[in-house]
């Protein structure tokens, strides 16, 4: 229960915004976990994954689980920092081809 509540709290701030903005979730990478919002862990199987994700280079696109890199911290909406251990994350993810496929699961 402990580790279910963050997860949720994350899924929720990161695809919270798509829905009621005209652009896709803007994402800002971090090197310091104490910065983040949430730790992500990369899996290669779409099946472990919290979330499936398309990354676009276009700022406008406004669909769920399409994230957008921002260079600037203050233009995020979502403060992420990649972890290698998928027992510290806090959201999964797993990094599709095809805008199509993205989504997130709760």
């Amino acid at each position: 229960m402990r580790k279910v509540l963050p997860k949720l709290l994350v899924l929720t701030i990161l695809s919270s915004f798509i829905p009621l903005s005209a652009s896709a979730a803007q994402i800002f990478i971090t090197n310091y976990p104490s910065e983040a919002n949430a730790k992500v862990f990369v899996t290669k199987y779409q099946s472990e994954a919290n979330c499936i994700v398309y990354e676009t280079q276009y700022s406008s696109d406004s669909e769920p689980g399409v994230w957008f890199y921002t260079k600037y911290k203050s233009d995020a909406r979502a403060v992420i920092y990649y972890t290698q251990y998928k027992s510290e994350a806090d959201l999964v993810v797993y990094f599709t081809k095809y805008k199509s496929d993205a989504r997130c699961r709760y």
